[in-house]
């Protein structure tokens, strides 16, 4: 297993057009969701839940998905409502990350909405960590409230997002980030 500075200081996403298996084994996924399980919770709340989407639901999804659009957007091409249909198809795994996050007493919503937000980012390291590369994303379906409804989501529930794990395809490239002293400052 990599040392943990070194995996933080590497981590990249990659597409997941740019990914392809084999994706996590069984116990390999277990360690993924146990290790999101494993973020700051303030009250033990546990504002988050996971959806995992593997073999045939990848493509169960994708048929609700292109549906929802197709009725959504009635102009729309069958070349774009194919893009729906295959937008859990690249990756081998996806984990949807989905906020429970509800009023509370001593807990505000955003504290919870923060904790949903870290599980997503532990997913991430711990696939990294195995050697998958991962990627988080939301689009359309994470803020359509029929495409949440269709994935099973109560009415309170909010996507935090998708979570899509796999096999780089080519060689992970970084990107700029910003400087340190553009980002700091000290008080």
């Amino acid at each position: 297993m990599p040392d943990i500075i070194d995996l933080l200081k590497t981590r990249r996403s990659v597409k997941p057009m740019e990914m392809a298996g084999p994706g996590p084994s069984p116990a390999e996924l277990e360690t993924i969701m146990m290790l999101g399980a494993r973020v700051p919770d303030h009250g033990k709340l546990v504002p988050w839940r996971f959806i995992v989407f593997e073999g045939e639901a990848r493509a169960k999804a994708g048929e609700i998905f292109a549906a929802i659009f197709k009725d959504k957007n009635p102009q729309a091409t069958a070349d774009q409502i194919d893009v729906e249909r295959k937008r859990f198809l690249h990756a081998p795994l996806v984990i949807a990350v989905v906020s429970r996050a509800k009023p509370h007493v001593k807990i505000p919503l955003w504290e919870q909405e923060l904790s949903a937000g870290a599980s997503v980012m532990n997913l991430i390291i711990a696939a990294n960590a195995l050697g998958y590369v991962a990627n988080w994303l939301t689009g359309w379906i994470a803020f359509d409230r029929t495409a949440l409804d269709a994935l099973g989501l109560a009415p309170d529930e909010k996507m935090a997002g998708f979570v899509h794990i796999g096999r780089s395809t080519r060689p992970v490239e970084d990107r700029d980030r910003p400087k340190l002293a553009d980002i700091v400052t000290r008080f």
